[in-house]
């Protein structure tokens, strides 16, 4: 099997991970009607999800890259806080990029 055609498979299949999750996410969303910090982590997971998504289609992107510098500009928020309700939304948005992270680059 040739490079490309086994590198275009697990891009299908990473895709389609990544929009079942999308796909499931939005579901919660739109069962959860009272402003949680689940209803926050939801909304911010469909959008993560839809970035990624998005440069996914962009070849020339590396994702992993792009990924990993937003954590770290994450990092560098969250010891810069003195916030507890800004580092608790920064500390879930880590989380869902680490999750993100994991399945597009450990793949």
């Amino acid at each position: 099997m040739d490079k490309f055609f086994q590198h275009s498979i697990f891009d299908m299949k990473l895709e389609q991970v990544l929009e079942k999750e999308l796909e499931e996410s939005k579901l919660w969303l739109s069962r959860e009607h009272e402003e949680s910090t689940y209803r926050r982590d939801l909304s911010a997971r469909i959008e993560l999800l839809s970035w990624v998504l998005k440069n996914m289609k962009n070849p020339e992107i590396q994702m992993c890259n792009i990924l990993e510098c937003r954590m770290k500009e994450i990092i560098l928020k969250i010891n810069q806080t003195h916030s507890i309700i800004q580092s608790d939304k920064l500390h879930s948005e880590l989380g869902i990029l680490n999750w993100i992270l994991y399945q597009v680059c450990n793949r």
